[in-house]
């Protein structure tokens, strides 16, 4: 249920010289300080509406919204104001501003606090340090499959970078296989016909003196897998009973898992368990928001608590000190969970992201948002800029590998390795090296 929005402060503004920084809803959701007359970045269709911004809450024009947080810099001298959510884990509200001549009136769906500060950055970070969240363990270094290999990953390409680590001196921690090597999202622990052993490739990656790592879509279900087919009453379910939509990707419909259903949380005990006990102790968790999606769940629990409920979840499984990223995450009802978190959409081999819209892969997309959510970084987590692409075939690599660098978060190669020419094998080495002292 949405609640009406209240004036929350109308503030004079130089219109030429005024910002407005919107706070998204997820990772992949535009984040980032606008001029007044600019147009924020909006989703260009419904599925994107649904898998990379907030579902259900749509943006009037003209009107700048930030999920939960919302900051103005009036451009006249006077300090920055920002409005910030009071409850990040069941209600975070919509806080909107629109410009009506020389004045921008405020107002929100839910409590909000109102800080104040020198510049945008600064005033987030404060707000931030305010809650006392404790400082996030540095992150380990590490080679990541997905952007070289894509789903068509195979437990011989693995191995062929395992080798060239070695070959190539490259101070890599950890050895991360991402999406591919499983049979169906939600099918977890069913190998794909491309991977022979999930632990015994995890022997060998840590039989290199390295750690294994696995990617993960917890809350994701596809509709032919075997748990949706022999477990309907394991999804999150509309009014109807029919299930969530939950975006469209990999050329399907997509469900969600109920995780407040007590046989779906012990399955995904189960999984992680499984996965953790086989030697795998990095876990991405990705396509997260669909845990907090708006539904019918066994609990009846709303959303939010439902969200916090199965990562908690799963971070019982793998234990205190395996690490744990996530991705495509709801971000304020992230906080307290994670070591790292994606702070922006996926980077891509090229710049400009499909439609011109900022929340899908692109360079220019992830260091847009990448940039306005360093003030995340070392207080709410370490934040992951996404994977170095330093092959000769990347659009502008050395412009994106600057990006990474800059961020000071986490740092992870996603090429094959024998690729790379003698820069990008230097610019990986020196990132890496940079990441693991």
């Amino acid at each position: 249920m949405h609640h009406p929005f209240t004036p929350l402060a109308s503030v004079p503004v130089d219109v030429a010289r005024a910002r407005v920084h919107e706070e998204g809803w997820q990772s992949w959701s535009p984040s980032g300080a606008y001029a007044l007359g600019e147009k924020p970045h909006r989703p260009a269709n419904d599925n994107w509406a649904t898998v990379c911004y907030r579902p259900g809450r749509t943006v009037p024009p003209g009107v700048f919204q930030g999920e939960g947080l919302l900051a103005l810099d009036p451009g006249d001298g006077t300090p920055v104001r920002l409005w910030a959510a009071t409850d990040l884990y069941r209600a975070v509200p919509s806080i909107r501003l629109e410009v009506h001549g020389d004045r921008a009136e405020v107002s929100a769906d839910g409590p909000v606090q109102e800080l104040t500060g020198p510049d945008v950055q600064s005033v987030l970070a404060e707000w931030a340090d305010g809650l006392g969240v404790a400082p996030p363990r540095p992150a380990p270094t590490v080679w990541c499959s997905w952007y070289e290999y894509f789903t068509e990953v195979t437990e011989d390409d693995i191995h062929e970078n395992l080798r060239a680590m070695d070959t190539l001196d490259l101070p890599v921690d950890v050895v991360q296989i991402d999406d591919g090597y499983q049979s169906a999202l939600g099918d977890w622990l069913t190998l794909s016909g491309r991977f022979r052993s999930r632990a015994g490739i995890a022997d060998t990656i840590r039989a290199r003196g390295r750690r294994a790592g696995i990617w993960t879509a917890p809350f994701l279900v596809a509709p032919d897998s075997e748990l949706a087919t022999a477990h309907p009453d394991w999804l999150v379910r509309d009014t109807e009973g029919a299930p969530v939509h939950a975006g469209h990707n990999w050329g399907h419909e997509l469900y969600a898992l109920d995780t407040t259903h007590p046989d779906a949380a012990a399955y995904l005990t189960h999984v992680f368990a499984t996965l953790r006990s086989e030697g795998y102790d990095y876990f991405k968790v990705d396509f997260l928001y669909a845990g907090a999606l708006d539904g019918v769940r066994h609990s009846g629990a709303d959303p939010l608590t439902a969200y916090r409920a199965g990562i908690t979840l799963i971070r019982d499984a793998i234990g205190p000190d395996a690490y744990l990223l996530g991705c495509g995450a709801p971000i304020l009802p992230s906080i307290g969970l994670f070591d790292a978190m994606r702070v922006s959409p996926d980077t891509a081999p090229h710049r400009r992201p499909e439609a011109d819209d900022f929340s899908q892969p692109g360079q220019d997309s992830a260091e847009f948002t990448g940039r306005a959510r360093q003030w995340q970084h070392g207080r709410l987590w370490i934040n992951d800029p996404d994977c170095l692409m330093a092959r000769p075939a990347v659009e502008t690599r050395e412009r994106w590998a600057a990006h990474v660098e800059a961020t000071g978060g986490l740092m992870a190669s996603s090429d094959r390795l024998l690729s790379l020419d003698a820069w990008g094998v230097a610019t990986t080495r020196r990132l890496l090296t940079r990441g693991a002292r």
